[in-house]
Protein backbone atom coordinates (compact mmCIF):
# COMPACT_ATOMS: atom_id res chain seq x y z
CA UNK A 1 0.00 0.00 0.00
CA UNK A 2 1.55 3.36 -0.99
CA UNK A 3 2.15 5.72 1.93
CA UNK A 4 0.28 8.53 0.16
CA UNK A 5 -2.30 8.43 -2.62
CA UNK A 6 -1.88 12.15 -3.29
CA UNK A 7 0.77 14.42 -4.77
CA UNK A 8 2.55 16.10 -1.85
CA UNK A 9 2.26 19.86 -1.40
CA UNK A 10 4.51 21.92 0.87
CA UNK A 11 4.32 25.22 2.74
CA UNK A 12 6.64 27.77 1.10
CA UNK A 13 9.21 29.54 3.27
CA UNK A 14 9.48 33.24 2.41
CA UNK A 15 12.79 35.05 2.76
CA UNK A 16 12.99 38.82 3.12
CA UNK A 17 15.67 40.37 0.91
CA UNK A 18 16.65 44.00 0.32
CA UNK A 19 16.43 43.36 -3.43
CA UNK A 20 13.05 41.59 -3.28
CA UNK A 21 9.52 42.75 -4.01
CA UNK A 22 5.91 41.54 -4.28
CA UNK A 23 5.90 39.79 -7.67
CA UNK A 24 5.48 36.34 -6.12
CA UNK A 25 2.04 37.45 -4.96
CA UNK A 26 1.17 39.28 -8.15
CA UNK A 27 2.25 36.62 -10.66
CA UNK A 28 2.14 33.37 -8.66
CA UNK A 29 -0.53 34.04 -6.04
CA UNK A 30 1.78 33.55 -3.07
CA UNK A 31 0.32 34.70 0.26
CA UNK A 32 3.21 36.94 1.27
CA UNK A 33 3.49 38.62 4.65
CA UNK A 34 2.38 42.27 4.36
CA UNK A 35 4.75 45.19 3.90
CA UNK A 36 7.86 43.06 3.40
CA UNK A 37 10.20 42.80 0.40
CA UNK A 38 10.26 39.07 -0.34
CA UNK A 39 13.16 38.01 -2.52
CA UNK A 40 12.98 34.23 -2.21
CA UNK A 41 10.37 31.55 -1.67
CA UNK A 42 11.98 28.28 -0.63
CA UNK A 43 9.58 25.71 -2.05
CA UNK A 44 11.46 22.41 -1.62
CA UNK A 45 14.10 22.44 1.12
CA UNK A 46 15.69 20.06 3.61
CA UNK A 47 18.21 22.01 5.67
CA UNK A 48 18.89 22.30 9.40
CA UNK A 49 17.64 25.90 9.36
CA UNK A 50 14.69 25.41 6.99
CA UNK A 51 12.27 22.53 6.36
CA UNK A 52 9.52 22.04 3.83
CA UNK A 53 6.40 20.76 5.62
CA UNK A 54 3.65 18.74 3.91
CA UNK A 55 0.29 20.57 3.84
CA UNK A 56 -2.06 17.84 2.57
CA UNK A 57 -3.08 14.20 2.92
CA UNK A 58 -2.04 11.55 5.43
CA UNK A 59 1.52 12.91 5.60
CA UNK A 60 0.38 16.44 6.55
CA UNK A 61 2.79 17.97 9.05
CA UNK A 62 5.72 15.76 8.08
CA UNK A 63 8.96 17.49 7.07
CA UNK A 64 10.84 16.79 3.89
CA UNK A 65 13.69 15.46 6.02
CA UNK A 66 11.31 12.99 7.65
CA UNK A 67 10.11 11.80 4.24
CA UNK A 68 13.70 11.48 3.02
CA UNK A 69 14.92 9.49 6.02
CA UNK A 70 11.82 7.54 7.09
CA UNK A 71 9.91 6.92 3.84
CA UNK A 72 12.72 7.01 1.30
CA UNK A 73 11.70 4.21 -1.07
CA UNK A 74 7.96 5.02 -1.06
CA UNK A 75 8.56 8.70 -1.82
CA UNK A 76 11.87 8.83 -3.71
CA UNK A 77 12.24 5.36 -5.20
CA UNK A 78 15.79 4.35 -6.09
CA UNK A 79 17.42 7.75 -5.60
CA UNK A 80 20.68 7.24 -3.71
CA UNK A 81 20.49 7.83 0.02
CA UNK A 82 22.31 10.83 1.49
CA UNK A 83 22.14 12.72 4.80
CA UNK A 84 19.60 15.17 3.32
CA UNK A 85 17.45 15.57 0.22
CA UNK A 86 20.07 16.75 -2.29
CA UNK A 87 18.17 19.59 -3.98
CA UNK A 88 16.84 22.99 -2.95
CA UNK A 89 14.24 24.64 -5.20
CA UNK A 90 13.35 28.32 -4.92
CA UNK A 91 11.52 31.15 -6.60
CA UNK A 92 13.47 34.43 -6.82
CA UNK A 93 11.94 37.90 -7.24
CA UNK A 94 14.71 40.38 -8.07
CA UNK A 95 13.34 43.91 -8.16
CA UNK A 96 16.86 45.27 -7.80
CA UNK A 97 20.16 43.98 -9.12
CA UNK A 98 21.89 41.45 -6.86
CA UNK A 99 25.58 41.57 -6.05
CA UNK A 100 28.09 39.65 -8.16
CA UNK A 101 28.73 36.36 -6.44
CA UNK A 102 30.00 32.81 -6.82
CA UNK A 103 29.34 29.40 -5.30
CA UNK A 104 32.25 27.08 -4.52
CA UNK A 105 33.18 23.94 -6.44
CA UNK A 106 33.42 20.77 -4.36
CA UNK A 107 37.18 20.81 -3.81
CA UNK A 108 37.32 24.48 -2.82
CA UNK A 109 34.19 24.26 -0.64
CA UNK A 110 35.92 21.73 1.59
CA UNK A 111 38.86 24.05 2.22
CA UNK A 112 36.52 26.97 3.04
CA UNK A 113 34.13 24.98 5.26
CA UNK A 114 31.36 25.72 2.76
CA UNK A 115 29.02 23.68 0.57
CA UNK A 116 29.42 23.17 -3.16
CA UNK A 117 26.61 24.55 -5.29
CA UNK A 118 25.71 24.00 -8.93
CA UNK A 119 22.37 25.37 -10.09
CA UNK A 120 19.98 26.08 -12.93
CA UNK A 121 17.81 29.15 -13.54
CA UNK A 122 14.55 29.23 -15.46
CA UNK A 123 13.16 32.70 -16.28
CA UNK A 124 9.47 32.56 -15.35
CA UNK A 125 8.92 36.27 -16.02
CA UNK A 126 11.11 39.19 -17.02
CA UNK A 127 10.52 42.88 -17.48
CA UNK A 128 11.60 44.36 -20.84
CA UNK A 129 15.37 44.75 -20.89
CA UNK A 130 15.99 42.43 -17.94
CA UNK A 131 19.48 40.95 -17.79
CA UNK A 132 21.47 38.19 -16.15
CA UNK A 133 25.18 38.52 -15.46
CA UNK A 134 27.23 35.37 -16.06
CA UNK A 135 30.94 34.76 -16.51
CA UNK A 136 33.34 37.19 -18.16
CA UNK A 137 33.51 39.06 -21.42
CA UNK A 138 37.02 37.62 -21.91
CA UNK A 139 39.53 35.50 -20.03
CA UNK A 140 41.51 37.33 -17.40
CA UNK A 141 43.80 36.57 -14.52
CA UNK A 142 42.90 36.58 -10.87
CA UNK A 143 45.32 39.48 -10.35
CA UNK A 144 43.64 41.54 -13.07
CA UNK A 145 40.19 40.96 -11.58
CA UNK A 146 41.47 41.82 -8.09
CA UNK A 147 42.78 45.08 -9.53
CA UNK A 148 39.36 45.78 -11.10
CA UNK A 149 37.69 45.12 -7.76
CA UNK A 150 39.98 47.59 -6.03
CA UNK A 151 39.42 50.36 -8.56
CA UNK A 152 35.65 49.72 -8.90
CA UNK A 153 35.70 48.64 -12.56
CA UNK A 154 34.82 44.95 -12.12
CA UNK A 155 31.53 45.45 -13.97
CA UNK A 156 33.51 46.16 -17.17
CA UNK A 157 34.55 42.49 -17.33
CA UNK A 158 31.19 40.83 -16.62
CA UNK A 159 29.21 39.18 -19.43
CA UNK A 160 25.62 40.44 -19.68
CA UNK A 161 22.73 38.49 -21.23
CA UNK A 162 19.38 40.05 -22.12
CA UNK A 163 16.66 37.55 -21.16
CA UNK A 164 12.95 36.93 -21.55
CA UNK A 165 10.41 34.52 -20.04
CA UNK A 166 11.22 30.95 -21.05
CA UNK A 167 15.01 31.36 -21.11
CA UNK A 168 17.14 29.20 -18.85
CA UNK A 169 20.76 29.08 -17.73
CA UNK A 170 23.02 26.43 -16.23
CA UNK A 171 25.42 27.66 -13.56
CA UNK A 172 28.18 25.24 -12.63
CA UNK A 173 29.94 25.93 -9.34
CA UNK A 174 32.64 28.54 -9.91
CA UNK A 175 30.66 30.65 -12.41
CA UNK A 176 30.59 34.35 -11.51
CA UNK A 177 26.98 35.54 -11.66
CA UNK A 178 24.30 37.97 -10.60
CA UNK A 179 20.57 38.35 -11.19
CA UNK A 180 19.58 41.63 -12.81
CA UNK A 181 16.55 43.70 -11.80
CA UNK A 182 13.15 42.71 -13.18
CA UNK A 183 13.62 38.93 -13.15
CA UNK A 184 11.38 36.27 -11.60
CA UNK A 185 13.39 33.05 -11.61
CA UNK A 186 12.95 29.41 -10.71
CA UNK A 187 16.20 28.16 -9.16
CA UNK A 188 16.95 24.44 -9.01
CA UNK A 189 20.14 23.94 -7.06
CA UNK A 190 22.34 21.63 -5.10
CA UNK A 191 21.32 21.62 -1.43
CA UNK A 192 23.67 24.39 -0.30
CA UNK A 193 23.46 27.87 1.13
CA UNK A 194 27.07 28.96 0.55
CA UNK A 195 27.44 32.19 -1.42
CA UNK A 196 30.47 34.46 -1.66
CA UNK A 197 29.71 38.04 -2.74
CA UNK A 198 32.60 39.65 -4.58
CA UNK A 199 31.29 42.97 -5.96
CA UNK A 200 28.20 45.08 -5.26
CA UNK A 201 28.38 47.54 -8.16
CA UNK A 202 29.92 50.24 -5.90
CA UNK A 203 26.60 50.73 -4.09
CA UNK A 204 26.35 52.25 -0.62
CA UNK A 205 23.44 52.29 1.83
CA UNK A 206 21.74 55.31 3.41
CA UNK A 207 24.63 55.59 5.86
CA UNK A 208 27.22 55.51 3.10
CA UNK A 209 28.29 51.96 4.01
CA UNK A 210 29.09 49.23 1.51
CA UNK A 211 27.57 45.76 1.77
CA UNK A 212 29.69 43.03 3.34
CA UNK A 213 31.63 41.06 0.73
CA UNK A 214 33.64 37.83 0.75
CA UNK A 215 36.35 38.74 -1.74
CA UNK A 216 39.08 36.37 -0.54
CA UNK A 217 36.80 33.32 -0.59
CA UNK A 218 35.21 34.30 -3.91
CA UNK A 219 38.56 34.67 -5.67
CA UNK A 220 39.43 31.10 -4.69
CA UNK A 221 36.23 29.84 -6.36
CA UNK A 222 35.84 31.87 -9.57
CA UNK A 223 36.57 30.29 -12.95
CA UNK A 224 38.42 33.12 -14.72
CA UNK A 225 38.30 31.29 -18.06
CA UNK A 226 34.49 31.18 -18.07
CA UNK A 227 33.87 33.43 -21.06
CA UNK A 228 30.50 34.51 -22.51
CA UNK A 229 28.29 31.59 -21.43
CA UNK A 230 25.06 31.36 -23.37
CA UNK A 231 21.47 30.47 -22.39
CA UNK A 232 20.50 26.81 -22.59
CA UNK A 233 19.36 25.57 -25.99
CA UNK A 234 16.58 23.09 -25.16
CA UNK A 235 16.72 19.60 -26.65
CA UNK A 236 13.02 19.01 -27.12
CA UNK A 237 11.58 19.13 -23.60
CA UNK A 238 14.97 18.71 -21.92
CA UNK A 239 16.58 21.81 -20.44
CA UNK A 240 19.31 20.29 -18.25
CA UNK A 241 20.58 16.79 -17.58
CA UNK A 242 23.28 16.74 -14.91
CA UNK A 243 24.32 14.21 -12.29
CA UNK A 244 22.55 16.34 -9.66
CA UNK A 245 19.24 17.02 -11.42
CA UNK A 246 17.32 16.80 -14.65
CA UNK A 247 14.96 19.62 -15.64
CA UNK A 248 12.35 19.39 -18.37
CA UNK A 249 9.75 21.88 -19.57
CA UNK A 250 6.48 20.41 -20.77
CA UNK A 251 3.68 22.00 -22.74
CA UNK A 252 0.78 19.90 -21.55
CA UNK A 253 -1.28 19.36 -24.69
CA UNK A 254 -2.56 15.93 -23.63
CA UNK A 255 -2.69 13.88 -20.45
CA UNK A 256 0.46 11.96 -19.62
CA UNK A 257 2.22 10.22 -16.74
CA UNK A 258 4.43 12.55 -14.74
CA UNK A 259 7.01 9.76 -14.28
CA UNK A 260 7.10 5.95 -14.40
CA UNK A 261 5.85 4.11 -11.32
CA UNK A 262 8.79 3.81 -8.93
CA UNK A 263 10.22 7.25 -9.80
CA UNK A 264 9.43 10.54 -8.10
CA UNK A 265 9.16 13.96 -9.74
CA UNK A 266 8.78 17.54 -8.57
CA UNK A 267 6.44 19.69 -10.67
CA UNK A 268 5.93 23.45 -10.91
CA UNK A 269 2.88 24.68 -12.79
CA UNK A 270 4.11 27.62 -14.89
CA UNK A 271 1.04 28.61 -16.91
CA UNK A 272 -2.55 27.45 -17.27
CA UNK A 273 -3.77 24.87 -14.77
CA UNK A 274 -3.30 21.16 -14.25
CA UNK A 275 -4.63 18.28 -12.15
CA UNK A 276 -2.87 15.26 -10.67
CA UNK A 277 -4.68 12.56 -8.65
CA UNK A 278 -7.69 14.82 -8.15
CA UNK A 279 -5.66 17.83 -6.92
CA UNK A 280 -5.66 21.05 -8.94
CA UNK A 281 -2.61 23.27 -9.43
CA UNK A 282 -2.26 26.79 -10.81
CA UNK A 283 0.79 28.91 -11.71
CA UNK A 284 3.33 29.01 -8.88
CA UNK A 285 2.15 25.75 -7.31
CA UNK A 286 4.70 23.01 -6.66
CA UNK A 287 4.06 19.38 -5.84
CA UNK A 288 6.04 16.19 -5.38
CA UNK A 289 4.67 13.06 -7.03
CA UNK A 290 5.87 10.15 -4.83
CA UNK A 291 7.49 7.14 -6.46
CA UNK A 292 4.66 4.92 -5.16
CA UNK A 293 1.81 7.20 -6.29
CA UNK A 294 -0.61 5.05 -8.30
CA UNK A 295 -2.55 7.80 -10.04
CA UNK A 296 0.34 9.39 -11.93
CA UNK A 297 -1.43 10.99 -14.86
CA UNK A 298 -1.51 14.76 -15.12
CA UNK A 299 -4.20 16.57 -17.07
CA UNK A 300 -4.39 20.12 -18.38
CA UNK A 301 -7.31 22.08 -16.94
CA UNK A 302 -7.25 24.73 -19.66
CA UNK A 303 -5.37 26.01 -22.66
CA UNK A 304 -1.71 26.93 -22.57
CA UNK A 305 -0.68 24.77 -19.64
CA UNK A 306 3.06 24.40 -19.10
CA UNK A 307 5.19 23.03 -16.30
CA UNK A 308 8.71 22.36 -15.11
CA UNK A 309 9.52 18.79 -14.11
CA UNK A 310 12.52 18.13 -11.88
CA UNK A 311 13.94 14.68 -11.21
CA UNK A 312 17.19 13.21 -9.87
CA UNK A 313 19.01 10.80 -12.21
CA UNK A 314 19.51 7.30 -10.78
Amino acid sequence: MPISNLPLCFEPIFQERIWGGRKLAELFGKKLPPNVRIGESWEIVDRPEAQSVVTNGPLKGKTLHNLWTQHHRDIFGNVAEAPRFPLLIKLLDAQEKLSLQVHPPEAVAKTLDGEAKTECWYVAAAQPGAELFLGFTRSLTRDKFEEALRDGTAADYVHQIRVKAGDSMFLPAGRLHAVGAGNLLVEIQQNSDTTYRVFDWNRVDDQGERRQLHVDQALQCIDFNDVAPEPITPSGELLVRHELFEVQKWSLDAQRAIAPLGQFAIVLCLTGALRCAGVDFTPGDFFLAPASLRERTIHSRGEGTSLLRVTIPV
